[in-house]
């Protein structure tokens, strides 16, 4: 069963292209984090926050990224962290054309 991680953070910027330029390395890195199936990232500049929506493969490789995002975040000075992770129910996602 896939499960969702939602994170969200307040984040100062860059936004918009600028954004793109200076998180592709770390989207690359991402990429290759175990169990990860996709992510999409979100950005809100008029709020200043942050974050993503990650599907994994099982409630265990979420929680191990949701720590190791959370010391990577702590790392660049980022200590509010909001994150949930919810089991998937893929018969009703896929009746609305979720990407499973």
């Amino acid at each position: 069963m896939p499960y969702l991680l939602q994170v969200d953070f307040p984040y100062p910027g860059p936004w918009g292209a600028a954004m793109t330029t200076a998180m592709a390395d770390l989207a690359r890195s991402i990429a290759t984090e175990p169990g990860l199936i996709w992510k999409i990232w979100t950005a809100n500049e008029d709020t200043g926050e942050a974050g993503g929506i990650y599907l994994f493969d099982s409630q265990a490789t979420a929680q191990a990224y949701l720590e190791m995002h959370r010391a990577r975040l702590a790392s660049f000075g980022i200590a509010q962290i909001n994150a949930k992770i919810f089991a998937v129910d893929q018969t009703l996602s896929l009746l609305d054309r979720a990407p499973l």
